[in-house]
């Protein structure tokens, strides 16, 4: 397989909904929402991946890293690689419609299952999305983390607990979901989360609760001591809120003000092997990826999204060579030039 190939496909099968750019940067698709684009001016989208751009690494080569450790764990689950599969919904109207969610979920999950890494899935307001995760995650026994909208705490805890029948290892809240038309359209109640909600979710819930959405460290804080045991460091890829900062420029406040009481996770903007090194050197345990995943299944099935896993997998392996870095206990800093 070839990634232009998968790529070109990809346009083809998705026209309409997303031009399947040599570069996934968020310009041609700008405003595009519904579609594969960011929200309004298409800022949020751009600032992820401008701000990965801003950091940068140095070259080493004189040392004896022969051959790195890519694997890692994640809530006590190891895994041959810190790069996760994005909850990902609304394929008929961001996508065009080529694939069903329960296609796309099952071909991500049996992708992340062959490839040795963990799949999670999404929530919207057609009643079938969250379930079409849940179906995929007790077919394929992936290591699989569902994500529930923000909705009532009473719904949430129930969600959770189908999540823990299934077989869910952890089970997480997309928290900036608050303001989504589309659900309150839908007639579906979604909204904040205080930190009692957040206490009452922990304690009525079997799973590890990880917050996806967090962009400052008081959010972060708040996290913590509402008892969550992994936050999602996300703008949502820009899709819900236009003007915010990048990812990865909010990334090291939150890391140095929880990093050693939650674990850490990322998305936005992440495309490449040393996008993941700058986001793991930045605080995160691992990094979440989506608009790519999706454009991979669209191009060709899971054979094409275990293709484009690997070929990350690859590309962050020759990027730990070259700067030195034998595992993920030992991430070179980035720094951003001048």
């Amino acid at each position: 397989m070839d990634w232009n190939e998968i790529r070109e496909k990809a346009r083809q099968n998705m026209k309409g909904y997303c031009r399947g750019c040599k570069r996934c940067d968020g310009v041609a698709c700008a405003g595009e929402v519904p579609g594969m684009g960011g929200t309004g001016t298409g800022s949020s989208f751009i600032e992820n991946i401008e701000a990965l751009d801003r950091w940068k690494v140095k070259l080493k080569t004189l040392h004896d890293v022969l051959k790195p450790d890519i694997s890692t764990s994640f809530l006590g689950y190891k895994v041959k690689m810190p790069i996760f599969a994005a909850p990902m919904t609304g394929l008929k109207g961001n996508a065009g419609g080529y694939l069903s969610e329960r296609d796309y979920d099952m071909m991500v999950a049996e992708a992340c299952k062959n490839v040795g890494t963990i799949f999670m899935s999404g929530d919207a307001n057609d009643p079938d999305m969250y379930p079409a995760g849940i179906d995929a995650i007790k077919s394929t026994r992936v290591l699989g983390i569902p994500f529930s909208k923000p909705r009532t705490v009473d719904e949430i805890i129930e969600k959770a607990k189908i999540a823990k029948e299934a077989g869910a290892i952890a089970f997480g809240i997309d928290v900036d979901g608050a303001g989504l038309i589309m659900m309150v359209r839908s007639g579906q109640f979604v909204g904040p989360k205080s930190r009692k909600d957040i206490e009452e979710i922990v304690k009525n819930i079997e799973l590890p609760l990880i917050l996806k959405g967090i962009m400052t460290p008081e959010e972060a804080e708040i996290a913590v001591e509402a008892g969550a045991k992994a936050i999602v460091v996300s703008n949502h890829g820009g899709r819900i809120l236009d003007f915010t900062e990048g990812t990865a420029d909010v990334l090291p406040d939150i890391a140095k003000a929880v990093g050693d009481e939650i674990e850490i996770l990322v998305d936005g903007g992440v495309r490449t092997g040393i996008d993941v090194l700058k986001m793991l050197s930045l605080g995160a345990k691992a990094v979440l990826i989506g608009r790519p995943i999706m454009i991979a299944a669209h191009g060709g099935g899971r054979e094409a999204i275990e293709f484009y896993l690997n070929k990350v997998y690859d590309e962050l392996y020759q990027a730990m060579i070259l700067t030195g870095c034998k595992d993920l206990k030992n991430v070179p800093e980035v720094y951003k030039a001048s």
